[in-house]
């Protein structure tokens, strides 16, 4: 079950709440009683290698890359 994290704008504090992704925009109120909350942008399973090459294991491999365009 995913993770969505939510600040309170309120008290400012962030919490996380699992839920189903049917749910992921549904209010959650904050662990301190309040109800102004607002569901962040995560980056979580977005990041990479930046430097890394196209194809992900930078050796060879592919056609012209790895010698059979002859």
């Amino acid at each position: 079950m995913p993770t969505y994290e939510f600040r309170c704008k309120a008290c400012g504090s962030t919490f996380d709440v699992k839920r189903s992704m049917n749910e992921a925009s549904a209010p959650a109120p904050c662990p301190n009683g309040h109800d102004d909350t607002v569901k962040l942008l995560s980056m979580a399973g977005l990041g990479g290698k930046a430097n890394a090459p196209a194809g992900g294991s930078g050796g060879g491999g592919g056609c012209c890359g790895g010698g059979c365009c002859g």
